[in-house]
């Protein structure tokens, strides 16, 4: 057992079983497959995902049950509309559909028994291309923090155990068990700027700094540890703020806190993001919210946030008359 992607697949052990596998028929989910069937036959499923976005979706299904049949692993097909809206990222939607495409092939799927751990093959690579990302969005911490090695999203274990293994090791394992692979066209498309990092920006890190994989998977971890330490303390001051927030409270804590507090409070109780400079704007108007006749409504996320009295609340449909002040 020399190689990395071994070792990774070695020191994996899912919480629950059975275990799903996204599988897309790539080089990674090919060689993730193959490796989790081995290790556990009869314990492993194939969830694909028909994206429906390009001409090929139909050949990428029919490779996938052919693996599966090869495999003799059991695949699961879901078709979603992965389309996305007017200025949304076409990576975001497709990503937001996959996962929940994942959520309901598990719940479809329980007559096999229930599933509960999905994996998935991101490996070094990807994690570079997502820090980098988020680099070049200017990302706080979770942006940072790329993508952990094991979440929790719609009910799922969500694994990812190959992140210290570099994409070439991967297809390298692959190609020495001879078990074909599909190549997406849309990984050569320029005009999505992960395939930009791909293709430019990765193999010069590979010259200028040829450890760039574990350094900078250093880094992502030290920004995922920081991000758990804000996510403890916006809990806690969530206790002593209130859901929704009293104005007053939040104004007897710094800035910063203000701010952690309040994204943690959108998230949890909203599911909102607000963009860095809608949270300034918020935080600016909590500052001089001096008086009972000061008012606050903001743009946030998909809806806005209102003062009620001496609360905040965000809302994405209009309030009632009776409830505004």
């Amino acid at each position: 057992m020399n190689s990395a992607f071994e070792r990774a697949i070695a020191a994996f052990e899912p919480a629950h079983w059975p275990l799903a596998v996204g599988f897309s028929g790539g080089a990674d989910s090919t060689a993730l497959l193959a490796a989790c069937a081995a290790r556990w036959p009869g314990q492993v499923v194939a969830f694909h995902v028909h994206h429906g976005l390009q001409a090929a979706a139909d050949g990428f299904e029919q490779h996938c049950r052919s693996m599966c049949e090869r495999l003799r692993v059991p695949l699961v097909v879901h078709r979603v509309d992965a389309r996305h809206a007017a200025g949304e990222s076409p990576e975001d939607a497709a990503r937001r559909a996959r996962y929940a495409a994942f959520a309901e092939m598990a719940r479809a799927d329980e007559a096999r028994g229930a599933i509960r751990s999905v994996v998935l093959g991101h490996h070094a690579d990807d994690q570079v291309e997502t820090l980098l990302l988020a680099l070049s969005r200017g990302a706080g911490l979770p942006g940072l923090a790329a993508m952990p090695a094991h979440a929790q999203r719609n009910g799922l274990d969500i694994y990812r155990p190959l992140l210290a293994v570099a994409g070439a090791e991967v297809r390298e394992w692959l190609a020495g068990r001879e078990l074909p692979w599909i190549e997406d066209p849309t990984n050569e498309d320029a005009r999505y700027t992960r395939n930009r990092i791909r293709s430019v920006l990765l193999p010069a890190l590979e010259q200028a700094f040829p450890q760039f994989r574990s350094t900078f998977a250093r880094s992502v971890g030290h920004a995922a540890q920081a991000q758990q330490l804000l996510n403890e303390l916006a809990a806690h001051d969530l206790e002593s703020v209130g859901s929704p927030p009293r104005i007053a409270t939040l104004q007897a804590l710094s800035r910063a806190r203000q701010a952690n507090v309040l994204r943690h409070w959108l998230m949890r109780s909203h599911g909102c993001g607000p963009s860095a400079a809608q949270l300034e704007q918020l935080l600016d108007q909590v500052r001089a919210c001096t008086t009972r006749g000061h008012r606050i409504h903001l743009k946030v996320g998909a809806g806005f946030v209102e003062r009620r009295g001496d609360l905040l609340h965000w809302y994405n449909v209009a309030p009632s008359p009776k409830t505004s002040l």
